[in-house]
């Protein structure tokens, strides 16, 4: 097995080495290459053949998700029809280690005539892709991994590396935020953490339990054991907020030997819980939760009306933790 992880050491060695070469050669170039992007009033679209389009693809993705309008198309695609997809205000990165690969070279002239500006990640900048380009990103290296130094390793990985180089950039350069990339990711956790506020995943209505100050005990439980939340919320007669009864003070009730039928909600309660108001952010509730140790969390609005209810499991069932 010596000689298995020898190989992949030595493959791991190369790549690391060629990013390095890559990140020598940024300046100048890929600061160009920014500023052309940024002024584009269009989209980004990448091309490329086999391995590049592969690695192309995975770039348009990572920059349409951080800000960068961007889509791939496939070259050979583009010379029956697809070029129609391309305006002048875009931008078309070309991804060729050579820079001779006929379909995407075959795009030039085409290109040219729509007065759409090119990006080529090339190998070589004496190509014919590299010279009829207004940028090059250089994405040669002194050697592949492959011990035979034909099949793209350390190249493809030097061109993704800079897809995110490029990506991270120019996110930064437009400010992009974690509330910007939540919108495009709604269905992810940071994008229901980012997204979901507490008015949607509460219980309201004849969902939240509550009981009066005056209220038995015994009528606190049998609330709670309605409502299934845990707790209930304790109100005064003008249905304000002063207390909270949960699983333990119910415990506690029962420890203590307390009579339900006898013991009101307004002694056994605990005064003033913590609350939090409809418009905030649910993964703002969890956190107070976890921060507090609590499982249940009262909602109130103007004049510490409760408004809502929730516990750990809404915040498991939507998705946010």
């Amino acid at each position: 097995m010596s000689r298995v992880l020898d190989n992949a050491r030595r493959t791991l060695t190369v790549e690391a080495a060629a990013l390095q070469e890559a990140e020598a050669r940024l300046e100048g170039a890929f600061e160009e290459a920014v500023q052309i992007i940024l002024a584009s009033k269009g989209r980004l679209v990448v091309t490329g053949m086999g391995k590049s389009g592969l690695i192309g693809r995975k770039i348009a993705a990572t920059l349409a998700s951080t800000g960068t309008p961007s889509f791939f198309m496939h070259p050979a695609e583009g010379s029956h029809g697809d070029l129609g997809m391309i305006t002048g205000q875009d931008v078309v990165l070309t991804i060729s280690s050579s820079g001779e690969t006929q379909e995407v070279v075959a795009l030039l002239p085409l290109l040219q005539r729509l007065g759409t500006k090119v990006i080529a990640m090339v190998g070589r900048a004496d190509s014919t892709l590299g010279q009829r380009s207004d940028a090059i990103l250089d994405i040669s290296v002194t050697n592949e991994a492959c011990p035979m130094n034909l099949a793209p390793t350390a190249s493809t990985t030097v061109t993704l590396a800079l897809g995110d180089a490029l990506a991270v950039s120019l996110l930064e350069e437009r400010g992009f935020t974690p509330e910007d990339f939540a919108r495009f990711h709604p269905g992810g956790s940071l994008g229901k953490q980012l997204l979901l506020h507490i008015s949607d995943l509460m219980h309201s209505g004849d969902g939240i339990p509550q009981v009066r100050r005056s209220a038995p005990m015994r009528e606190a439980l049998l609330e709670m054991t309605a409502k299934r939340l845990g707790m209930t919320a304790v109100v005064d007669a003008q249905e304000r907020l002063v207390g909270v009864i949960t699983d333990g003070d119910l415990r506690r009730s029962l420890d203590e030997a307390m009579d339900l039928h006898e013991v009101t909600a307004g002694e056994a309660m605990t005064p003033d819980p913590f609350t939090i108001g409809p418009d905030e952010l649910a993964a703002r509730g969890l956190q107070y939760m976890e921060d507090r140790s609590i499982n249940g969390l009262l909602v109130v609005a103007e004049g510490n009306r409760v408004v809502g209810a929730l516990n750990m499991h809404d915040f498991l069932r939507a998705g946010v933790i």
